[in-house]
């Protein structure tokens, strides 16, 4: 027989404590974001269809994203045991600097039509975490003005090369004039890839008003708040500022850009060069004669070319191959610190978020870029304490496995052709 009682009230304040209310909405909605996933559920929520999709979306049929992403899940974790993981260093070493965490932020374009902070936000939150901060030639914010907002932590520079070099050449001279250590050389821009959410949504710079925008916004009345009580919205680096995201890029970049760009920009910029959009094994491999600190294994977040190679089922061979003479690191579909994880393992020495921290800055601004790479560096130091792996040079490919559900049917043999996926 249960023997029960009346509850004294004494012991019911005890058992009954109730959690005193968030009155500050941003505070509540972010401590509530327990993943990426839940700041983009929040993001999308708060922010019009159109930047919203321009953030969310790839190209065409959005099979490179959704394949690079499906390989991080297709991950198996080898964990040691009986290792002392009390403490975790998340730090290291990448191009020439330090970083807190084994991941910096992404260079993104748009950024304050996401959300009116834009870069200002992310370069602060990078600063305040020890994490280098990326602003893109497309970024809404200067290079002085990123500068600022970051004085003393590490900021780099992404350059597209234009059809007017002189306006290439003068970022680049602004951005060492500004103290950026590193500059990312992009290579897989020449034109611009099918952003069909884009086209459909008429997504531009300045915003294109029509009915659907409106009723879109009715339930957001804080972003276009925001968007009609700041500066005008217009690319900060660019004086060509109207059209889609494609006209702007086809307009603007140049499809002739060559090995002898490369060579040019090497002469100039006087920091580390690092070449952002590499896809296959044999230009990793050329690159390495040309003077380049670094290579990006990318295919720009699935943005260019669909169906384009995953960057982390090439990460194990590139390694092999070059990573005794430059440092490979990579991006693309990383939505968890278990993907930075994985990646660090599987040889890289880096990893860059993008749309990862665009969704914070969506969800809360910089308090939700904050949160966002919190969130990161939480699950980084948790999978490292699980794998009993005490520093990132710890971490190796005896750590992950790679799963493939994509496998390569090899062709028949004396076949010019390379293997189909």
């Amino acid at each position: 027989m249960v023997q029960r009682q009346l509850p004294r009230p004494d012991e019911l304040f005890e058992l009954l404590q109730f959690k005193k209310p968030e009155l500050d909405g941003r505070k509540r909605r972010l401590s509530k974001a327990l993943t990426i996933e839940d700041l983009r559920r929040i993001a999308k929520r708060r922010t019009p269809a159109a930047p919203f999709d321009y953030t969310d979306g790839s190209a065409e049929g959005e099979i490179s994203l959704a394949r690079a992403r499906q390989a991080f899940q297709d991950v198996e974790f080898h964990p040691a045991i009986l290792n002392d993981v009390s403490k975790v260093d998340t730090s290291t070493t990448i191009f020439g600097g330090p970083s807190a965490l084994p991941f910096g932020i992404a260079p993104t374009g748009f950024t304050r039509m996401m959300q009116t902070e834009g870069e200002i936000a992310g370069a602060g939150a990078a600063g305040a975490a020890g994490i280098p901060f990326t602003l893109s030639t497309m970024g809404t914010c200067s290079i002085e003005a990123v500068k600022q907002a970051n004085p003393n932590g590490r900021n780099w520079f992404q350059l597209y090369v234009m059809k007017e070099r002189e306006r290439s050449y003068g970022l680049v001279e602004r951005a060492a004039a500004a103290g950026y250590d590193t500059l990312f050389f992009t290579v897989d821009t020449p034109v611009a890839g099918a952003r069909l959410r884009d086209v459909r949504n008429g997504f531009s710079i300045p915003p294109q008003l029509t009915l659907g925008t409106v009723l879109n916004a009715i339930p957001r009345p804080w972003w276009w708040i925001d968007f009609l009580t700041t500066p005008t919205l217009e690319f900060a680096s660019l004086s060509a500022t109207g059209g889609t995201v494609a006209e702007l890029i086809n307009t603007m970049f140049d499809p002739t850009i060559s090995f002898e760009d490369l060579a040019t920009i090497r002469q100039m910029w006087p920091g580390k060069l690092v070449v952002k959009g590499v896809q296959t094994v044999e230009d990793a491999k050329k690159l390495t004669g040309h003077g380049v600190d670094g290579i990006i294994l990318s295919n720009h977040g699935g943005r260019q070319l669909d169906r384009a190679p995953i960057p982390f089922h090439l990460l194990p061979e590139v390694v092999r191959e070059v990573g005794a003479d430059t440092e490979v690191t990579i991006d693309t579909g990383i939505m968890n610190g278990a993907d930075i994880v994985a990646s660090i393992a599987m040889g890289a020495k880096f990893t860059l978020i993008g749309r990862a921290y665009l969704y914070g800055l969506m969800a809360g601004g910089r308090e939700g870029v904050d949160r966002a790479i919190q969130i990161l560096a939480d699950q980084v130091v948790r999978t490292m304490q699980l794998l009993q792996v005490g520093t990132i040079e710890e971490l190796n490919p005896s750590h992950v496995t790679q799963l493939q559900r994509l496998g390569r049917r090899e062709l028949p043999q004396g076949s010019s052709v390379g293997a189909h996926v």
